[in-house]
């Protein structure tokens, strides 16, 4: 066997796991809010800033629009967000939060603090975690470079 093609050499299942992971550990987190995690992150760009278009929603989350829009069509269905025809493009979408979604808010605001709380115990130093999203943000710019 190549040492290459180890699985425990392999940065794509570091990243596959922890993405995995992490995602499971919002889970209970969001559940009461009634929100699944790529509703989350919607909600996170929406408590941000309010009224963006569907492109620049998917363009923010790294998916196509085809993928963002089902899962907008179930959010306004929820009733957390609503869609809109840009009054200047007519060609365009905005999607903007109702009232029980920007009540969500002030629900979330505990959550990351919820996931990161003990991250920095054992044998991990908090100086590790801190440099990760500088490390992630790099290689996810590569990666865009890349892909154009």
């Amino acid at each position: 066997m190549y040492d290459q093609l180890k699985l425990d050499n392999q940065l794509c299942f570091r990243l596959y796991a922890a993405s995995r992971l992490v995602t499971q550990a919002y889970r209970p987190l969001l559940e009461p809010l009634g929100l699944t995690y790529p509703q989350y992150l919607v909600m996170l760009l929406l408590w941000e800033k309010d009224w963006q278009s569907v492109n620049d929603i998917a363009h923010r989350l790294l998916l196509e629009t085809n993928t963002v829009t089902p899962l907008l069509k179930r959010m306004e269905q929820e009733g957390l967000v609503k869609r809109n025809t840009d009054f200047i493009d007519k060609r365009r979408t905005i999607v903007g939060l109702t009232h029980k979604g920007k009540k969500l808010e002030e629900a979330a605001k505990t959550i990351p603090a919820c996931i990161t709380q003990g991250w920095d115990s054992g044998q991990s130093r908090p100086e590790d975690f801190a440099a990760l999203p500088r490390a992630l943000d790099a290689l996810i710019s590569k990666l865009k470079s890349n892909d154009n």
